[in-house]
């Protein structure tokens, strides 16, 4: 008995022992595979977008646009951008901040030398690498679209020798970088459905698809039309499963798809709001709040003032519609004329306007009808909602009036006047009711910046507001401010917040003076919240508009597609060395070939399918299908809505669409070639064609290198030769 247990425990050890060699397979190997056509392509792609990244070393084109912005990033100091959200200049600024860039460098032309203190490969490097990373991005597309490496490869080729993408890509510039989001986002989608249900890392692809969405339109606001495509995209596909999907699968799709690309988009501005916390010359786009909240600039002002407006308060006023431009409440000693050159006749009491400087004349004291005192009461009674009010100028002691006399030029509303008493049967009216429009409650205190108020004329009903028209010299072309009928709804012209505030104490008008030039300090926490913050720029990026005039080099949607419009990005101030963003025109003709070749071939699918005829397997029509999804879809939402846009528009915006139209051109020749082509003659001849458009397409890109690069230079008959559209504006040096 003994010997057979220790047997049996001698027989158990060795088994243990070769079942842990089995488990380790020592030695460790790793084995990987390598596409080694995609290597190829990215080494190729890294090869064209990064070499000589330096050159030149001036300003090119949008670089004066982008480059101001670095150097506020590079100086913390807060700015607002219209034309696109906060990522995209963080990822230049943090190319900027990799180099050593300061942020002092005065971006004031086109063509300017960069010091050598600059570093203007790390300021160009991260839109290099993007455009570079669009080429493997593409190819990974195309295969997950179903198609052949081969298909992968003529896409991608497409891309790698393309002049008008690689000369975006080289400078600091951000269309290459939201191309690559875009394109990502698609193929991680893509990834996440054609992955096993079992596959543990499946989920792992989607979360990645709703973060380069969010990364898309945190670069540019164009990346949401291909967010949206996406999702599109994404419903038609669970529409399909959704009978075969648990309830988990739905939540997560959901998840990664829209909770996660609004958490990351809010947290690009965290980060953005965070880093820039200095006051600057965009300051005056926000709200007297938001500027508060800055280092510098208002916060300087309105540090310490009192919090609470109360009878006797000194106050200027700060109308909410005055944007660009901010201007105060305002009145001065000149009279309306007494006769317009229109010919009607005015009050010819004193002129109150909306002046846009800082000035003594813009200061008023808020007054207790009740009372005669102009100070503030000890303890100070504060003003709130509903009540009634005098406003009274500090410099000139007029009350603010109005009366059913018609406004200078704006004769709908009713004149806004500093009360004189002509002794002409015109009383006075100058009472005013207090209206907090953002009040949280019916007895709400009106604060210091943070309270928006509508000044209610009491005996006509009026709202005193900034009409926004410049009176003439006889008013110093100041902007009128009328009272007018209150009609229902908010609207910011009718809205004013107090910016300086302080306590009054002076009774007399030449005490009262000097006091106007010595605020009263209270310390006071007027910080606001970062969602407050979060919302009044997303708000301020979609209604301020910078003035948009018309550029040399605009052009319209139609134009992009015929090539008939170029952009001299540089030009060699005596040489005849310049870089242009053309497009390659072989391969540009190609993808608008291949649109129009896929809309057709849909045409007569759709008519034949709906006759009973099915020309291709239903797995084939699957793909066909889907391709038209992802790339006529992409081209589709990348380039429509700059047809009903009403500003200037570039080539460059139609950049993102033709990237789809190359991904659509290889795609649809591998199913005409596999669906269409029967006889293997015909599949030959159709092979030798593809290979001599590539051909062509490498000429093309070959010719038109010295325009994409800067370099060779050539003389004047080579840059007339590659002036292939009357239209191209091309520039050279005569000798």
């Amino acid at each position: 008995m003994l010997t057979a247990i220790v047997f049996h425990m001698f027989t158990n050890k060795t088994l243990n022992m070769h079942s842990m060699d089995k488990m380790l397979q020592l030695p460790l190997v790793v084995t990987a595979r390598v596409d080694l056509v995609l290597l190829l392509l990215s080494l190729l792609a890294f090869w064209t977008r990064l070499t000589r990244l330096s050159y030149p070393n001036a300003v090119v084109f949008d670089e004066v646009y982008y480059g101001q912005f670095v150097s506020l990033y590079m100086k913390r100091i807060f700015f607002i951008d219209d034309s696109g959200p906060a990522l995209g200049h963080m990822i230049l600024a943090l190319g900027a901040y990799l180099g050593g860039f300061d942020g002092n460098f005065m971006w004031n032309r086109i063509g300017a030398e960069y010091p050598c203190s600059v570093s203007v490969w790390s300021l160009r490097l991260f839109p290099a690498v993007c455009g570079a990373l669009c080429v493997p991005v593409g190819y990974c597309v195309i295969v997950e679209l179903g198609f052949s490496h081969v298909s992968a490869l003529g896409a991608s080729l497409l891309l790698l020798f393309d002049n008008a993408l690689i000369v975006q890509s080289r400078f600091m510039l951000l269309e290459s970088v939201v191309i690559l989001f875009i394109m990502l986002a698609l193929f991680t989608y893509l990834r996440f459905h054609n992955a096993p249900t079992s596959s543990p890392v499946r989920y792992c692809w989607l979360l990645l698809s709703g973060t380069s969405c969010s990364a898309a339109i945190g670069v540019k606001y164009m990346g949401v039309f291909s967010y949206l495509l996406l999702v599109g995209v994404a419903s038609l596909h669970t529409w399909k499963l959704i009978g075969d999907m648990t309830v988990s699968g739905c939540v997560c799709r959901g998840v990664c798809l829209f909770v996660v690309p609004v958490l990351l988009y809010v947290f690009w501005f965290y980060v953005h709001l965070s880093l820039l916390h200095r006051s600057g010359p965009h300051d005056q786009l926000m709200s007297p709040a938001f500027q508060a909240s800055l280092e510098g600039g208002l916060s300087r002002i309105t540090l310490g003032q009192p919090l609470e407006v109360a009878y006797g308060s000194q106050v200027t006023l700060r109308s909410s519609a005055s944007q660009p431009i901010p201007c105060w409440l305002h009145s001065h000693k000149a009279n309306y004329p007494i006769r317009y050159e229109s010919g009607r006749g005015s009050s010819h009491q004193q002129q109150v306007t909306c002046y846009p400087f800082k000035d003594v004349n813009n200061w008023w004291i808020v007054k207790n009808p009740d009372r005669a005192d102009l100070a503030v009461g000890s303890p100070p009674r504060a003003v709130r909602h509903g009540d009634i009010i005098q406003l009274f100028h500090g410099m000139t002691s007029r009350f603010l009036n109005s009366h059913d006399v018609a406004a200078p030029m704006s004769p709908h509303a009713q004149e806004v006047s500093g009360y004189i008493d002509f002794n002409v049967s015109m009383p006075a009216q100058n009472l005013w009711r207090v209206d907090v429009v953002n009040r949280e409650a019916e007895s709400e205190v009106w604060k210091t910046i943070l309270s928006e108020v509508r000044l209610v004329h009491v005996n006509t009903s009026a709202v005193l507001k900034l009409s926004g028209t410049s009176l003439p010299d006889w008013g110093f072309r100041q902007m009128e401010v009328v009272a007018e009928k209150m009609f229902r709804g908010h609207s910011s012209s009718q809205t004013w917040t107090v910016e300086e505030h302080r306590y009054g104490t002076s009774e007399e008008q030449k005490d009262r003076e000097a006091e106007l030039h010595s605020p009263t300090h209270i310390d006071v926490n007027r910080k606001i919240s970062f969602w407050a913050k979060f919302l009044e720029v997303q708000w301020r990026m979609l209604t301020v508009k910078q003035e948009d005039s018309e550029h040399k080099y605009s052009s319209t949607p139609l134009e992009w597609i015929t090539m008939e419009t170029n952009i001299a990005y540089w030009l060699h101030p005596s040489t005849n060395a310049q870089i242009h963003l053309i497009g390659n025109p072989v391969s540009w003709g190609v993808a608008n070939l291949s649109l129009l070749a896929y809309h057709l071939l849909a045409s007569v699918y759709l008519l034949r399918r709906r006759r009973g005829i099915k020309d291709v397997p239903d797995a084939a029509w699957e793909q066909f299908v889907s391709l038209g999804q992802v790339c006529v879809g992409g081209w589709l939402v990348n380039f429509v809505p700059f047809v009903f846009m009403d500003k200037s528009l570039f080539l460059y915006h139609y950049l993102p669409a033709l990237v789809f139209l190359h991904l659509l051109s290889a795609a649809l020749l591998e199913h005409a070639h596999t669906h269409l082509l029967s006889k293997d003659t015909h599949r030959r001849v159709l092979r030798a064609c593809a290979c001599a458009v590539l051909a062509c397409v490498l000429l093309s890109y070959h010719l038109f290198c010295p325009l994409t690069f800067g370099s060779p230079e050539l003389s004047a008959n080579q840059l007339q030769a590659l002036k292939w559209r009357n239209s191209w504006d091309i520039l050279y040096h005569r000798r």
